[in-house]
């Protein structure tokens, strides 16, 4: 079992869920946060004054998926989420082990509570 966290542009979610719903994945975490990779951010202009943003909005998804899936789950995020020619701030994947996965209704565990 594995935790695949995808942190995308807001503007992409509905395409990965939809990608990711086409694949088999029942069940996705979306919130949304803040944070900047080599975007470094970008300057606004407000009422006549600069001023740099560092943090920009993005949407981290994350997905408990068996092992199976990932290779599917990640070239599904990698499709739906990058932008016409690929830019800079289209994202990241990450991929980690689950240890255990514990449905609280019914208390069945391992990748059968998936």
């Amino acid at each position: 079992m594995k935790m695949v966290t995808a942190i995308i542009k807001p503007f992409k979610l509905d395409d990965v869920r939809e990608a990711l719903s086409e694949i088999g994945v029942t069940g996705v975490t979306a919130t949304e946060v803040k944070g900047f990779g080599r975007q470094k951010g970008h300057t606004e202009l407000y009422r006549g004054a600069e001023y740099q943003v560092d943090f920009l909005p993005k949407v981290k998804l994350e997905a408990a998926v068996s092992s199976d899936l990932v290779e599917g789950v990640i070239e599904a995020v990698s499709a739906a989420a990058k932008s016409d020619g690929g830019k800079i701030g289209d994202g990241k994947i990450f991929v980690t082990s689950l240890d255990e996965v514990v449905r609280i209704r019914t208390g069945e565990t391992g990748s059968v509570a998936l």
